[in-house]
């Protein structure tokens, strides 16, 4: 079972909030979760992150992959440490005109 740690869409109609869970990656986005790590609102200024550092490195400890956005807030909280670059390099494929 392929677990991630992803941000979940909670709230009405033009005024989102997040939350952090972790879940099984084949689930829907608001599909049932397995735990609760935090929230994000990202309307108030600046936006109000709440996670629990502890729940977040006991799941990371086990294996659970944030996605990129989840990272960059597990960084601001301090449950992870700032890598050099936070997603892979962008590759360009074009082919060239002769």
């Amino acid at each position: 079972m392929a677990v991630k740690m992803r941000l979940t869409r909670m709230g009405d109609k033009k005024s989102p909030f997040y939350r952090i869970v972790v879940i099984d990656s084949r689930k829907a986005q608001s599909g049932e979760y397995i735990d609760k790590i935090g929230y994000v609102d990202p309307l108030k200024d600046p936006a109000e992150i709440n996670i629990d550092v502890e729940k977040a490195k006991s799941w990371l400890a086990k294996g659970v992959q944030p996605t990129e956005t989840v990272k960059s807030y597990l960084v601001k909280a301090g449950a992870l440490e700032q890598s050099a670059k936070l997603s892979a390099p962008k590759t360009n494929n074009k082919k060239k005109k002769k």
